[in-house]
Parts: C-alpha cells; structure tokens; sequence
C-alpha cells in the first residue's frame, strides 16, 4: 500500500545527536514522499509520544520509527523492548539507525524484534542517501498495516 497516496507518512526519529537530526530532515525533504518528521531526544520522550501522552496527545501515531540505540536515559534497546512488547505499538516498524557496528548490539536489537538495523554512515550524502532508501523502501515497497 502506498500511503503518500492518502495522507502522509509520519515518521518518528528518536534521536539526541542535534546533527543527525539535521541530516534526517534534509534527507527526508529531499524525498519524492510526503513525510511528517516527529523528534524524540531521548527514550522518555519516545514513549510518550508512542503512547500519546503528555504534551504528545494530539499526535499521530508513526508509521514508522527511526531508533538510535544510544540515548540518554531510557536506551533505544529499552524503547525497542517496550514497544515490541505493547500490543497497541508492536506493529509499527522500527529502523534501528545507529552508528554501532557491533555483533551483539546487531543480533540483540533483531532478538528485540528489531524490522533492520541500520549503521549511520559517517559520510554527509551516504547518510542522506541511506535514510531516503529507509524512507523509500517501507513507505513504496512494503505492505503496513494501517494505523
């Protein structure tokens, strides 16, 4: 299903590096899709927006997510784990987007139920390029289920 047809994308970064966010925007407006980029900075904030609480009550709930695992506070592993758990939440596809490369970060976040992991480049226009293929291929290859 194409949902740039009907409405557009959203999209949640979790994300607390200022400068990633920066990149993920550009690569986003960039796109050929209509997205809604949502940032969370921490893995409190990610939660609260998921379950529309607090000040994020009124938001949409993402199509998908986009999940450093290195946060301060609540870990992306935990964000990850809690909402794989949460029958309302599991079925949104979660992207990590990390700058880890390592075994065991890649094999825990696929035990969590991780939809891919994905290691940030470290280039400017790779990193563009990788998020815009992120964004390509869930919201015009893909089957997701509706909100």
């Amino acid at each position: 299903m194409n949902l740039n047809n009907v409405r557009p994308i959203e999209i949640l970064l979790v994300e607390d590096d200022p400068g990633d966010v920066l990149i993920a925007k550009e690569a986003l407006e960039q796109s050929k899709l209509a997205n809604s980029l949502h940032v969370a900075t921490n893995g409190e904030e990610a939660m609260a927006f998921l379950r529309r609480q607090g000040d994020f009550a009124a938001m949409p709930k993402p199509d998908l997510v986009l999940l450093d695992l290195n946060l301060p506070g609540r870990s992306g592993r935990e964000v990850l784990a809690e909402v794989k758990a949460d029958p309302d939440l599991r079925r949104i596809p979660i992207v990590i987007l990390t700058t880890s490369q390592a075994e065991e970060d890649i094999m825990k976040s696929y035990d969590l139920h991780a939809n891919a992991y994905v290691t940030k480049p470290v280039d400017f226009a790779q990193f563009v390029r990788v998020v815009q293929q992120i964004d390509e291929f869930f919201f015009t290859v893909v089957s997701l289920p509706d909100r």
